[in-house]
């Protein structure tokens, strides 16, 4: 009894960390250059897991063939979107990027066989949009596939803090 008395503290302790990172937030790796130049491979991002609001230029992760992916929000369900000229166009409307304007080749959602991307789906592109792997590849990415939102990098220290 005595040494349950004592590991029960630690016990605890490692209930709530099991709970905090399978439920509420936990460490991400940035593998591979799809996301540069915001992000790099090998850095480490906070995934709030119990967001599940996604918006427009949010970076999300999902699971996709084994891996977890991190991508940028592009287009939201409903929507039908375009890139002419490295101009983002969404229901036919110009969408003025500002710090999120990358090169990318022109693109069309009908090229993947949808008018519009379905409910319940969200567009997602990589920031390096020559080398990603993304839903101009793979389709529009299902809701219930994202895990989470990611705006925080923790490692490396020299660049710790909020991300764009």
């Amino acid at each position: 009894m005595k040494l349950f008395k004592e590991l029960l503290p630690y016990i605890i302790i490692l209930i709530v960390v099991i709970i905090i990172r399978s439920f509420i937030i936990t460490p991400v790796r940035v593998d591979g250059v799809s996301m540069s130049p915001t992000l790099h491979d090998g850095e480490i991002l906070l995934l709030k897991k119990y967001d599940k609001t996604f918006d427009r230029f949010d970076v999300v992760v999902f699971d996709y063939d084994g891996s977890r992916l991190v991508k940028r929000v592009i287009g939201l369900p409903g929507e039908t979107i375009y890139y002419k000229n490295n101009h983002l166009f969404i229901n036919g409307e110009k969408i003025d990027l500002e710090e999120y304007e990358f090169d990318t080749e022109d693109f069309e959602l009908t090229d993947l066989g949808y008018d519009k991307i379905p409910e319940g789906h969200y567009f997602v592109m990589g920031d390096n949009r020559y080398d990603s792997k993304d839903s101009r590849i793979i389709g529009p990415i299902s809701q219930d596939e994202l895990i989470g939102t990611t705006g925080y990098r923790i490692w490396p220290l020299s660049k710790f803090g909020k991300i764009n």
